[in-house]
C-alpha cells in the first residue's frame, strides 16, 4: 500500500527497531498523518509514543529562532542587518567587543545564515567536547555573561557574510539578542512571536509538570536513559521541546500557498527570501537548509533541518513545490536523516496516491 498513513506508519516501524520510540508525521497536500512506534522507555518501561508526546528537537530550534528574527524585523524592531554588536552595546561586559574580521561588521542575518564566520561551539567548549564527548548536559553553563564574556576570547573564521560555517554559537547569541532587544526571554519571545501565532501549546522552553509528564526520556544509541539538557543562554541554537502535532502545524504553515492564510505568512516569506549559497546545489534561508535533487532524481526541492541532543534525534523537512513534508522524532541519540529523507523523496515521487490529486 501507498496511501499516507501506511507510508507513515512504516517509517515509524522501521525506526522503532533502531530507536526506542519514534514518531512520524507526513503531511501530502492539507491531509497529516502521524505515527508513532517503540516505547517511551527502555524494555517495558513507558507506553508508545504520539502525537502529543514531547521530545528536545535540538537544532530544530533555529528554524524557530530565525522566524523570531523576521517577525521582528518585520515589526521594526531590528533589521536584519543590524551589527549585533548595536544590538548588544548595553549587555557586553565591560572591555568586550564583538569579533570583527573585514570591513562589514558581523549582523544578525549572518549569524541566521551560519556566516558569522564563528567558531562551531563557544569560547573553551571545543576541547572539552573532544575530551568528554558524552558528557552530560555539555551546555548548562552557557549563561549570558558567560557567552558574552567569552566573544572577548573569540575570533571570526571567515569575514561574515563571505563563507557558511554551522556554528551553535552563532545561533545562539542570535537568540540572545533577540529576546535582548524585545526586552524578554528566550522561551517567552518564541512563544509570543511563533508559538501563539501558529497555536502551538507544546512548543516550550521549559515545560511545565503536566507537559513534562509527556516528555519521551532520552537514551544513547544503548538504550540507557541520559539526562535532559538545558542550553541556558544559549537556547537559541536548540533548547526547545515540542511535539509532532506542533511541527505538524509549523509545516502547514511554512506549505501555505497564500503568505495571508497563516499568520506567520509574512515572516515565512522572509525567511525563505534570504539564500546564501553554499554551494552549487545547496543554500541557507535564515534558519533552514535547501538543495535541489538533480534532476535524474527528479530535481525535487527538500528545505530542512535536522537536531539532536544526549538523548534525541530530529528531522523536518518540506517541498512548498510539491505540498509535502515529513517529521521525525525520536527518543534515542541516533541519527533518523536516513529513514526520513527516504520518506519524504517518496512523498514527492507519489503525489497520486494522495487526495487533491
Amino acid at each position: 500500500m501507498n496511501d499516507l498513513g501506511s507510508l507513515v506508519q512504516q517509517t515509524a516501524d522501521r525506526l522503532a527497531g533502531q530507536q526506542v520510540g519514534a514518531v512520524v508525521a507526513g503531511l501530502a497536500r492539507g491531509t497529516v498523518e502521524i505515527r508513532g512506534a517503540g516505547r517511551t522507555g527502555p524494555g517495558a518501561a513507558g507506553g508508545p509514543p504520539g502525537p502529543d508526546t514531547l521530545f528536545e528537537i535540538g537544532s530544530v530550534t533555529k528554524v524557530f529562532t530565525s522566524l523570531a528574527l523576521a517577525r521582528l524585523a518585520l515589526a521594526g524592531t531590528v533589521t536584519l542587518d543590524d551589527p549585533l554588536a548595536e544590538v548588544l552595546a548595553d549587555a557586553l561586559p565591560a572591555g568586550v567587543a564583538v569579533p570583527a574580521k573585514g570591513p562589514e561588521p558581523l549582523a544578525l542575518r549572518h549569524l541566521a545564515t551560519h556566516t558569522s564566520g564563528l567558531p562551531r561551539l563557544p569560547a573553551g567548549m571545543l576541547l572539552s567536547s573532544l575530551l568528554s564527548p558524552n558528557k552530560p548536559d555539555p551546555y548548562a553553563h552557557c549563561t549570558a555573561d558567560a557567552l558574552l564574556t567569552g566573544l572577548g576570547r573569540t575570533r571570526l573564521r571567515a569575514t561574515p557574510g563571505r563563507s557558511f560555517r554551522y556554528s551553535n554559537l552563532g545561533a545562539g547569541l542570535l537568540g540572545l539578542a533577540l529576546a535582548h532587544r524585545a526586552g524578554v526571554g528566550y522561551g517567552e519571545l518564541v512563544r509570543r512571536e511563533v508559538c501563539e501565532p501558529l497555536g502551538l501549546k507544546d512548543t516550550v522552553l521549559e515545560p511545565s509538570p503536566e507537559q513534562t509528564a509527556r516528555l519521551a526520556p532520552g537514551h544513547t544509541p544503548g538504550g540507557r536513559p541520559v539526562p535532559a539538557w538545558h542550553l541556558a543562554d544559549l537556547a537559541g541554537a536548540g533548547g526547545i521541546r515540542s511535539t509532532a502535532a506542533d511541527l505538524a502545524v509549523l509545516l502547514r504553515a511554512q506549505l501555505a500557498d497564500d503568505t495571508e492564510s497563516t499568520p506567520l505568512g509574512p515572516a515565512i516569506a522572509l525567511t525563505r527570501e534570504v539564500r546564501h549559497r553554499v554551494n552549487p546545489v545547496a543554500w541557507m534561508h535564515l534558519g533552514w537548509l535547501g538543495h535541489r535533487l538533480h534532476a535524474r532524481q527528479g530535481g525535487h526541492l527538500q528545505i530542512w533541518h535536522n537536531g539532536g541532543t544526549g538523548g534525541y534525534r530530529s528531522f523536518i523537512a518540506f517541498d512548498p513545490e510539491r505540498q509535502v513534508g515529513v517529521i521525525v522524532l525520536a527518543n534515542t541519540r541516533r541519527s533518523v536523516d536516513t529513514p526520513a529523507v527516504r520518506l519524504l523523496r517518496t512523498l514527492q515521487t507519489t503525489l497520486a496516491a494522495f487526495p487533491g490529486q
